[in-house]
């Protein structure tokens, strides 16, 4: 006889059940003492003559088992065996009720098939069944014996066929009850443990999600045709898109052609070589390129089919750019102590040939044509001169003195010296949005002014047709500010973008590349960040971010400072400095 565990799931519900078994046993049978007594009376009017008093019996046995069986159940846990020996009690006393009620005409005898019905919501399939058969037994043994008076019987003889009809009758009622008991004891237990496996699975299935959603590498899985399925928080994260809105769209839209990524990853598992790791760049939806380290692995059914691919991936974009930061630095040391040492040996000879030219000037007349040349020799000396003069400010800028700057007075100094240059022509409109009040960083002033100045000048001489340079300047939290120079120049390629703060870079100006590079040195050294968007033919927007206030470490600038190169999409360019 099989106990149904999935009826009885934890120690604490199980006891609950035993005693739901054992109070409601002893509540039908007074139920059915009083229904008796009604039953035996007639009428309303109740009289102890007509009192039941065999199954009053079975009432006052079945008090005392209750009692028996609550004190069990108190010293043992063992409820399987408590069940099963409270049903085959039951089977017994019913037993002898229905000889003590008439045997074969007993009105008793369709307890059986209560006991049975019950026995399914405890037991299993055949511990249903083998009541059913205990029931058939106990039923036909004792049908047998009244009819061949082995024992007593209470009720008028029955003729033997009427009686082996009136068995066989019950017998089969009590094998298809058993039947249908025991296929509904087994349709509830694949109910609890359909619903047992459902749980098994969604509470696996929110660990999976967990455990995906904690991954700090981005994670996509795919069908064999590339659809996305699983698009975990750091695969949002790295590229800017919901996980909501790239569910059910193609890899290929997002990776671009991976094909043969996907060919040599899928032939190195199936020869048992770990997977082949790629680079590429995926387009944010803010068309900023990122640089992502990915690799491609199978998705495996459980029954070893691959069904899918797994896709694992890395923002490499700053690391790429901390490389690209260290081969920078590298070119401008270079090339700052190459310009120290040069400048200082090109600048003596220069200042000697620009004075012997001036006294050959003082003595030629000035209508000559060596006149002429001599005015292109100094023209282009007092050039060289300048250039030499930038490289050495580049090469060895001067300490900063950091005091309490208004950053709003120096960007309208910077435009009142501006609007009086002669690269300002008509057609370039200069405008200015700033806040009403002071805006008060610790810097040096004369770099701010040198900052503004280089970027300003710079961005009228992209605008050589003419155009609308903009500045704007914003406090971030209290923190740090923010100044904007906009203008709506030629623009620059991507390649410029990457190469503007290097000296000599090609320049869309016509200049050296020097300003910028000084630029960029006095940014690093207040501690700020730059940030330069391009497109052609659209103009450029360069950022510059500055703290309020600043730990002077001017000694050791060189080592806090890095770079950060963004690629963006469409020939834009981004560049990040800190």
């Amino acid at each position: 006889m099989k106990f149904n565990e999935k009826f009885f799931s934890t120690e604490s519900s199980q006891t609950q059940r035993m005693q739901t078994l054992i109070i409601g046993r002893l509540l039908a049978i007074f139920l059915l003492l009083v229904a008796s007594w009604f039953w035996n009376s007639g009428r309303l009017k109740l009289s102890f003559d007509n009192f039941p008093r065999g199954f009053f019996l079975v009432f006052l046995i079945s008090v005392g088992l209750t009692i028996i069986y609550f004190f069990v159940l108190r010293l043992s846990k063992n409820y399987g065996w408590q069940v099963r020996t409270q049903f085959v009690l039951d089977a017994l006393l019913i037993t002898w009720l229905v000889w003590r009620t008439g045997d074969l005409s007993s009105p008793y005898i369709t307890l059986y098939i209560v006991i049975i019905s019950v026995s399914s919501v405890f037991l299993g399939a055949r511990g249903t069944l083998l009541v059913a058969a205990i029931c058939v037994s106990l039923f036909s043994t004792l049908s047998v014996l009244v009819l061949l008076s082995a024992i007593d019987s209470v009720s008028a003889a029955t003729e033997f066929p009427k009686a082996i009809q009136i068995i066989a009758f019950h017998d089969v009622a009590f094998l298809v009850v058993g039947l249908l008991a025991s296929r509904l004891s087994y349709r509830r237990a694949s109910g609890e443990q359909l619903k047992e496996t459902t749980q098994t699975l969604a509470n696996l299935r929110v660990l999976h999600e967990r455990i995906v959603e904690s991954i700090r590498s981005g994670l996509i899985t795919t069908d064999l045709e590339g659809e996305i399925y699983t698009f975990n928080a750091t695969a949002a994260e790295i590229t800017g898109f919901k996980a909501d809105e790239m569910r059910g769209k193609s890899i290929f839209s997002l990776f671009g052609n991976i094909k043969l990524p996907i060919a040599d990853s899928l032939d190195a598992t199936g020869t048992g070589e770990p997977p082949p790791r790629f680079e590429t760049d995926l387009i944010t939806p803010e068309d900023f390129a990122v640089r992502v380290g990915y690799a491609i692995s199978p998705l495996f059914a459980e029954s070893g089919e691959t069904t899918g691919l797994i896709l694992t991936f890395q923002d490499l974009t700053e690391i790429r750019s901390m490389e690209e930061s260290v081969r920078r630095k590298d070119r401008l040391a270079a090339v700052g102590r190459v310009a120290a040492g040069l400048a200082h040996e090109i600048r003596n000879p220069l200042g000697a040939m620009r004075g012997a030219i001036q006294v050959l000037q003082s003595n030629t007349p000035p209508e000559s044509s060596q006149a002429s040349l001599m005015d292109i020799v100094l023209r282009e000396s007092d050039r060289l001169n300048k250039i030499i003069t930038n490289f050495l400010t580049y090469a060895r800028p001067r300490v900063a003195n950091f005091t309490e700057t208004d950053v709003k007075e120096a960007i309208k100094d910077t435009f009142t010296l501006l609007k009086h240059s002669p690269d300002v022509k008509e057609t370039h409109v200069l405008k200015s949005d700033l806040p009403e009040h002071p805006v008060l960083i610790a810097a040096d002033s004369t770099q701010l002014k040198q900052i503004f100045w280089n970027l300003a000048r710079n961005a009228i001489q992209a605008m050589d047709a003419g155009g609308t340079l903009t500045v704007k300047l914003q406090e971030l939290n209290g923190e740090r500010i923010r100044i904007v120079f906009k203008d709506s120049g030629r623009g620059m390629s991507a390649k410029q973008v990457e190469q503007l703060f290097e000296p000599f870079s090609t320049s869309t100006t016509g200049g050296t590349g020097l300003g910028l590079s000084i630029v960029y040195q006095i940014v690093r050294d207040h501690h700020g960040t730059i940030n330069v968007r391009s497109l052609e033919g659209e103009g450029s927007t360069i950022t510059v971010e500055l703290p309020v206030e600043i730990k002077i470490q001017i000694a050791d600038a060189e080592t806090d400072t890095s770079v950060m190169v963004h690629q963006p999409s469409r020939l834009e360019g981004l560049l990040k400095v800190k």
